[in-house]
């Protein structure tokens, strides 16, 4: 008999998937690494294990604890489903931009949701980085997981993506292209890539209203960049620990438009089913595509499911009340 002894002993290996109609003017070879074939849907639950894991070896994390994290939905999720199976209970905070069906699947998980305005500096007390440390301060036997300068987030990628996209692409990976926000995915995996063969470029996909781009061109941490966004998942307005610029070749902007149009049309032109990042991801892999060359391979990373977005990108009301849709 072939099963899994628990969920969480399904995360990872997820499949590479050739895209074709979407790519079409692409000279190279486009493969997307379908993330929501994880349990929790999305590459969230690869780093939410280790950082549980760790955390329990280190003594940070206690029996019957309380874990705490501002959170898009998808950390939350991976952090829930490895909560319920080691019976911790969780109390995630999250920005009033992201979806409903964020929410409410964090809540149909048990997990306690709190949401706070997006529209505030990061310093503000109401902002979602400001109360999960004041809810971690506050709450006995709490731990804070903070995902953003957690090394153990990138470490889930450099031990177990990385090596799956190398053995996966039999070593043939010439690009890496990946939306980023805590920076973990495209840290740990462009570590393992580049240590494999330095020759590999790695592309972080960014967004308007995030300071990434233009800091690693320049080193400045332009304030002036910052503005509220509608992309979710990716771009920050502070430096993660965890995003290693060293390993990024380069940055790519895609707009809130461009990225909401696109997470529609993988679905319709390779019938793919994927969130906003991966929207965003893909329009940035076309921006880029005089890169890459007719024997290159390149390595898109789609990083969570449809579903979390039917009230928004998948709605043809709320398109065209953004201005997205004719």
């Amino acid at each position: 008999m072939q099963y899994h002894n628990n969920i969480l002993e399904t995360i990872g290996n997820t499949p590479l998937v050739k895209l074709n109609k979407i790519v079409n003017d692409v000279d190279a070879l486009v493969l997307a690494k379908i993330e929501t074939f994880n349990p929790g849907n999305s590459v969230k639950d690869r780093m939410a294990l280790k950082m549980i894991e760790d955390a329990e070896k280190n003594g940070s994390l206690k029996p019957g604890g309380t874990i705490i994290e501002g959170t898009s939905g998808n950390t939350g999720m991976g952090l829930a489903l490895s909560a319920t199976l080691k019976g911790y209970k969780c109390i995630f905070v999250m920005a009033d931009k992201q979806s409903k069906e964020k929410v409410d699947m964090l809540r149909a998980v048990g997990a306690e949701v709190v949401v706070c305005p997006t529209a505030v500096e990061p310093e503000d007390p109401r902002s979602y980085y400001s109360v999960s440390k004041r809810l971690a301060e506050e709450t006995p036997n709490s731990w804070y997981v903070n995902q953003y300068d957690n090394p153990s987030n990138t470490a889930a990628h450099y031990e177990n993506t990385g090596p799956e996209i190398w053995k996966q692409t039999d070593g043939k990976i010439t690009h890496f292209v990946v939306g980023v926000g805590t920076g973990g995915t495209i840290s740990g995996v462009g570590k393992y890539l580049k240590e494999k063969n330095p020759d590999i470029k790695i592309w972080g996909i960014d967004t308007y209203g995030s300071v990434f781009k233009k800091y690693h061109e320049t080193g400045i941490f332009d304030e002036n960049e910052i503005y509220p966004y509608v992309t979710e998942g990716i771009g920050e307005d502070i430096l993660p620990k965890n995003v290693d610029f060293d390993v990024i070749d380069g940055f790519e902007k895609v707009t809130d438009k461009d990225a909401a149009i696109y997470t529609r049309k993988l679905a319709i032109d390779e019938g793919i089913f994927v969130g906003n990042s991966a929207g965003a991801a893909i329009k940035g892999l076309l921006q880029l595509k005089d890169h890459f060359k007719k024997d290159d391979v390149v390595v898109v990373l789609f990083h969570d499911h449809g579903s979390r977005y039917v009230g928004k990108m998948f709605n043809d009301e709320w398109m065209k009340k953004m201005g997205y849709l004719e």
